[in-house]
């Protein structure tokens, strides 16, 4: 799984311009919780191959009991329990404060890989000007520059350090060989995601009840996120849990029921995202964050809406409008209305969800891709750029989970949108892709006298 770095300090040292640069971008909110000033915000973040989920925290007073001072410093320490490590942030120029030493004196006893990050030391170097920091107990603090990018990379691989180890590289496809030569024999991971109470748990207990397995957890990270080895009709599914699962005995002691770093890391893991929704309440913000996340992360989807047997005709309705206007950009994925706990249009959500995963590895030939492509072009050919036109001459495969085509041809960096849509539908139509992104890339040949001198 994804590690996670938590952002952790008092206000105004810089964590959100560190939270910017180290996700590389100004808007890289995947999902927050409403109802405060200041939530806890998450984005993506990447080292070279490396993957790992950012949050940007509010300013702490961990001996703060009252007001919203209260709850940013409750909303901290869930990013802190949530967290692989954590780098406390303190203000090079400022100096030390009295919060600093309190949220030390908290993150010592957090048992949390902590790293000290002296922000704004722009030319400064970590001698006598840095000193004081060691008064914190946390160890050695490195000087960075957030607005500067200076020093984040050296931060970055030291929060990560011990997270990828060589032995993970065995499940990344050896040298030489592609796609075309992935398992598909190895079980199907599906991962059920919604917001809290929306029955995610009622719905993996009525499933493994109904086929009489015995589920076994298989502890992967400090928040013991849970897969669940399941079979139907033949087919191997792996279910991965962001219900908050636990064996027998287990008390689960969150301070929060709700993790987003558990949905996020189950999201990428899988094959499959199944994104349950509560007829009752509607299609939330929330929801919209977590679809949004699933679309980035290239998933297949399949969305249920459950406690359908709970609203009447008129709040059917609205929730079709809400899902039309709030979840758009999911077109493609199948809808279906259930009843965990009545075990009502649970064979049809499994078609569903086998069908997306058919979709997404579906195999598409060269010869076909290159046909349907001509012909589409044939109906309707892009818009001139110019003096030219953009002329699409071939497509291929590029990839599964999700499908990739990759067309050929020249000037095609001035395909539109509106026509990349276009050749999305045509190729969607023909092959039946149901519940899968469909990604297509442009290749444009280079003109070989383009460096030339006239």
């Amino acid at each position: 799984m994804k590690p996670v770095i938590a952002l952790v300090g008092r206000p105004n040292v810089g964590k959100s311009t560190l939270f910017n640069r180290m996700t590389k971008s100004r808007d890289a909110i995947v999902a927050d919780f409403a109802g405060l000033t200041r939530d806890r915000h998450y984005g993506e973040g990447k080292l070279g191959s490396h993957e790992f989920i950012v949050i940007d925290t509010g300013g702490f007073e961990p001996e703060c009991t009252a007001g919203i001072f209260k709850e940013m410093a409750k909303q901290t320490r869930q990013a802190v329990a949530e967290a692989d490590a954590v780098v406390f942030v303190v203000d090079a120029r400022n100096g030390l404060s009295a919060q600093d030493h309190d949220i030390a004196k908290y993150l010592r006893t957090a048992n949390k890989k902590v790293l000290l990050a002296a922000n704004k030391a722009e030319g400064m170097q970590s001698g006598p000007q840095l000193a004081e920091f060691y008064e914190l107990g946390i160890g050695e603090p490195i000087p960075v520059s957030a607005a500067h990018g200076q020093g984040i990379r050296s931060l970055v691989d030291m929060a990560l350090e011990g997270f990828f180890p060589e032995e993970d590289e065995e499940d990344e496809l050896p040298e030489g060989r592609d796609w075309r030569e992935m398992d598909l024999d190895k079980p199907i991971r599906l991962a059920v995601a919604g917001r809290p109470n929306v029955g995610k748990s009622t719905l993996i207990n009525t499933w493994l009840g109904e086929e009489r397995l015995v589920a076994f957890d298989m502890p992967g990270t400090t928040r013991d996120a849970i897969s669940v080895p399941f079979e139907r009709e033949g087919k191997r599914f792996e279910l991965i849990d962001t219900a908050g699962l636990r064996r027998k005995g287990k008390v689960f002691e969150a301070i929060e029921k709700f993790s987003v770093v558990k949905t996020l890391q189950a999201i990428s893991d899988a094959n499959v995202v199944l994104l349950l929704v509560d007829a009752t309440q509607g299609v939330t913000e929330q929801d919209a964050h977590i679809a949004g996340f699933v679309l980035e992360s290239g998933r297949a989807v399949v969305i249920a809406i459950n406690k359908w047997d709970a609203v009447d005709s008129y709040q059917r309705e609205m929730l079709q409008r809400s899902i039309e206007q709030r979840l758009a950009f999911l077109k493609f994925a199948p809808v279906l209305h259930i009843s965990a706990i009545k075990r009502q249009g649970l064979g049809p959500l499994w078609k569903a969800i086998t069908a997306a995963w058919n979709s997404a590895t579906k195999k598409l030939p060269t010869p076909v891709l290159t046909r349907l492509l001509q012909e589409a072009v044939q109906f309707q050919q892009p818009k001139l750029a110019g003096a030219y036109r953009p002329k699409l001459r071939y497509a291929h495969q590029g990839g599964q989970n999700p499908p990739i085509i990759v067309i050929h041809g020249n000037s095609l960096e001035h395909i539109s949108a509106a026509y990349k849509r276009y050749l999305e539908g045509r190729f969607r139509e023909h092959f039946k892709l149901s519940g899968t992104p469909l990604r297509i890339e442009f290749k444009s040949s280079q003109n070989p006298f383009a460096d030339k001198d006239e």
